[in-house]
């Protein structure tokens, strides 16, 4: 007779995770308003040999900021909680995120190519895409 063994892995706590979380968005936070008031200062970067503008270095520090806050949130909270999602495959929280990031630049896209170059509320709903990938996938 065949016995059934039980896993032995611990429970993870659901305050584990929002605590993460948490600590990843003052990260992001952090990050954010350093780079600003470094942009702000007169020792800042001089970015004109690459034409670049500060909607472009605040959309890369955008990403790298994320990059950070989910290396925080994957020391707090290692193994990525993989998990079935309506697509029907394991995603851990690096692929939700590169498919929010996949996701919100067609969007934006997309924006730009029926709307225009008004891109605030192709942001609101890149923002509404990403918080429904994070949940459903």
């Amino acid at each position: 007779m065949a016995t059934v063994e039980k896993s032995q892995t611990a429970p993870v706590k659901a305050s584990s995770g929002l605590r993460a979380l948490g600590w990843s968005a003052f990260v992001v936070l952090l990050i954010g308003i350093g780079v600003y008031f470094w942009f702000q200062s007169d020792s800042a970067p001089n970015l004109s040999w690459m034409a670049w503008t500060k909607p472009t270095a605040i959309f890369f520090i955008t990403i790298v900021s994320l990059l950070v806050g989910m290396s925080v949130w994957e020391a707090f909270s290692p193994g990525g909680g993989p998990r079935l999602g309506i697509l029907q495959f394991e995603t851990t929280r690096g692929d939700r995120l590169f498919l929010s990031l996949l996701g919100s630049a067609f969007i934006n896209l997309a924006w730009l190519g029926w709307v225009g170059p008004d891109l605030w509320k192709a942001l609101g709903v890149s923002i509404v895409y990403a918080l429904l990938v994070f949940r459903f996938v």
